[in-house]
């Protein structure tokens, strides 16, 4: 099967999280992803054995100390072979090795720039540096905790990473795009927290302009929420404004008394609606109203544990787990692409590999092309 992305070459100077991120899902998707390392450590997640190869599986990598001479000219032959180059450091860092988006477009006017950086490649904050929990903290993601005074728990997933690596991959498509027609690359500015700010846009706009946070009232929905079963296990209803899934929740519970309440009467109501709910949902386990809530057509679904995610019988039948080969005759089992084309999903196809270990075929083929010219 042929793959969207074949024949594209990223070189990837993003480490950590989103630059991978975004690189694994066009990696999957056909692109050569060529991760530029230092050796002989590469990547700093790599101390991180498990996050790294979640990240990294089906990529290439060489390695290149670009303190050195010999380091830059080698990245310097693989610029000139390469469709985007990804990186990943403080504004400015780039510039002072040598690699500023000017530098870099004189040696290939074709290649796409992709910058990501926690704040943006101008503004006040360019250089402070963060981790997630600042930027989403910045960007208004705890907006509640702001208002209550109340601190809580930071969020497990690291929002602002994930939404930087698909910003990246969006606008390194899109200026691959324009490249088709204009015969030029172009500098993309990928910031995390904008990235956020952009998420963010029906609690901010309305903010701007007087209006009502639409989320907050589907949050303040009696059935919008997590509820306990009587074994303990906890399931969720995503139950909004519409009142007929209301209507059939209700008679399943056997709640007929306010199952024709409306969707501008719950939101004053929830204390006593959700408790109504509550209680009705402790008297079967789980595994006994999965059925009749699906029979029902109510918007459910189960607080998943790990483990019961990757064997879901659903996930499983949708492909999204993939077993391939390692370094030593091993075999990993990886998340796949989530995209699915003509019913295939690309990828993974291959491990993750070592600090360098492409350095001969890559830097070779370089030099060929090179001389070739």
């Amino acid at each position: 099967m042929s793959l969207p992305l074949e024949g594209v070459r990223i070189l990837s100077l993003a480490e950590q999280y989103p630059g991978p991120f975004a690189t694994l899902v066009m990696a999957d998707l056909g692109a050569d992803v060529v991760l530029i390392e230092r050796p002989p450590a590469g990547d700093p997640a790599r101390q991180l054995p498990d996050f790294h190869a979640a990240l990294n599986r089906g990529k290439r990598s060489v390695g290149v100390d670009l303190k050195t001479d010999a380091g830059r000219a080698a990245l310097r032959e693989l610029i000139a072979c390469a469709d985007v180059l990804m990186e990943g450091f403080r504004p400015g860092t780039m510039a002072r090795l040598g690699f500023g988006y000017d530098d870099v477009a004189k040696l290939n006017p074709r290649i796409v720039y992709l910058s990501i950086s926690g704040f943006g490649q101008n503004g006040p904050y360019r250089n402070r540096p963060a981790h997630d929990l600042s930027y989403q903290a910045i960007a208004g993601l705890l907006h509640r905790q702001a208002a209550s005074g109340q601190i809580e728990a930071p969020p497990e997933l690291a929002i602002g990473d994930l939404s930087a690596a698909m910003f990246a991959v969006t606008g390194c498509l899109a200026a691959l795009l324009e490249r088709t027609r204009t015969g030029f690359g172009k500098c993309v500015d990928v910031s995390m927290t904008d990235g956020l700010v952009s998420w963010m846009s029906v609690f901010l706009s309305p903010a701007m302009n007087g209006g009502r946070l639409g989320m907050a009232e589907i949050n303040a929905q009696p059935a919008y929420g997590v509820f306990r079963c009587e074994d303990g296990l906890l399931l969720t209803l995503s139950i909004a404004h519409e009142d007929w899934f209301w209507t059939s929740l209700c008679e399943l519970l056997g709640l007929t008394d306010i199952a024709q309440v409306k969707n501008a009467e719950r939101a004053p109501r929830k204390a006593e609606l959700r408790a109504r709910v509550t209680e009705a949902l402790r008297r079967k386990p789980r595994a006994q109203w999965a059925p009749l809530l699906d029979q029902a057509g109510v918007p459910w679904g189960p607080v998943n544990s790990l483990d019961e995610v990757v064997n879901d019988p659903h996930f499983r039948a949708r492909g999204m787990f993939r077993e391939v080969n390692e370094r030593g005759g091993r075999r990993a089992w990886h998340v796949a692409q989530p995209l699915v084309f003509n019913g295939v999903h690309p990828g993974p196809t291959r491990g993750v590999p070592d600090v360098g270990e492409h350095d001969a075929e890559l830097l070779a083929c370089s030099a060929n092309a090179k001389n070739a010219g």
